[in-house]
């Protein structure tokens, strides 16, 4: 393991652009060397996303199918009862995630909210899960109780860089964005924090993302990296796809300057093939959602995961005190199903 000394808080984006510039294998291979001296190169942390509200947000996000600005499929609902988020949980622990996370579709929680969410965080928590939230803006009062009801981590995304933020979003200001991370640091939580590449933004403004994450005072410990999912109705229906080169030199790169993060291959994985993620493992990619929906778009199923999983010779990351011999369990009857179609091999083997 490296210390903390290794890790940096003072790039630039001219640094940064040097790094997406080198060769691919070269990058690649600073990137997994960095990984193994941080991380077991075969263990990927998994947790399992749930919408406990959906739809009707006020934000303007030009990229999301909940915002009321833009007409969509989605479909209101209000917040979920506690008792079906804390099934939901019962079951994603049953198929071998170890961390819960929770998103309303909101600006920022309502003081009326706070007595179900707290409800919930002591819910999962009582599972043996780790907790996770997103829920908009958070005030300094609001992310002491959510610490206080034993909330893990707390999720509120960048986005994209500073000078390309008001293309995408007029609701929320960049330094509300920050303001919130600070209130989550401050409070004692651990913070998830990425961003999405396939805006339509710039080569420079993709460096310009990793270098706000990478400088904040203490590096996320959790770091999602999204490939836009385009749904219509939305403003970013048809944009052009990002290559997929580049979306694994973005993995990359942010492993190389945040070392210590997991880097989570998050929205966006259920238009990539093995190949694809598998790259992606590589490139320093060791955090994944299970499931088949990511709050309102699709990830790929839960048994398609572990079998791409078992031929890769990947397993989950345990957390202590979490038995995976129930997830074990699963991948081993999904194996079964599949050990005849002949493009399945073990990688142990």
């Amino acid at each position: 393991m490296t210390g903390s000394a290794d890790i940096r808080n003072d790039w630039t984006v001219a640094e940064v652009n040097s790094l997406f510039a080198l060769p691919f294998n070269d990058l690649l291979f600073k990137a997994q060397s960095i990984h193994r001296a941080n991380f077991d190169p075969n263990e990927v942390q998994v947790s399992t996303l749930l919408s406990i509200k959906t739809g009707a947000c006020p934000e303007d996000c030009k990229y999301c199918p909940q915002s009321a600005h833009y007409t969509t499929d989605v479909e209101k609902e209000r917040l979920l009862e506690v008792e079906k988020v804390l099934a939901e949980a019962k079951k994603a622990k049953e198929l071998g995630s170890t961390r819960f996370c929770m998103g309303a579709a909101w600006r920022n929680p309502k003081d009326r909210d706070m007595p179900y969410i707290i409800e919930m965080v002591k819910g999962v928590k009582a599972l043996g899960l780790e907790s996770c939230m997103t829920l908009g803006m958070l005030s300094r009062e609001q992310a002491a109780m959510l610490k206080e009801s034993g909330l893990d981590y707390y999720n509120h995304n960048l986005d994209t860089s500073p000078e390309f933020y008001g293309e995408i979003i007029t609701t929320r200001t960049y330094a509300d964005r920050l303001d919130t991370l600070q209130n989550v640091r401050d409070s004692g939580m651990k913070i998830c924090s990425g961003g999405i590449v396939g805006l339509g933004e710039s080569a420079n403004d993709r460096s310009g993302l990793l270098v706000q994450l990478a400088n904040l005072p203490q590096q996320p410990e959790s770091v999602p990296i999204n490939m836009l999912v385009k749904v219509e109705g939305t403003p970013l229906q048809d944009e052009v796809d990002l290559d997929p080169f580049e979306f694994i030199r973005t993995i990359a790169v942010a492993r190389i300057m945040m070392p210590r993060s997991h880097v989570r291959l998050s929205a966006g994985r259920e238009e990539m093939n093995e190949q694809m993620q598998a790259l992606c493992f590589f490139a320093g990619a060791n955090s994944i959602f299970y499931g088949s929906k990511l709050l309102t778009t699709a990830n790929p199923e839960a048994d398609s995961d572990q079998l791409l999983f078992q031929k890769l010779g990947i397993r989950p990351e345990a957390r202590q005190g979490f038995s995976d011999e129930v997830h074990q369990a699963a991948l081993s009857d999904a194996i079964v199903e599949q050990q005849q179609t002949p493009l399945f091999y073990d990688a142990a083997s």
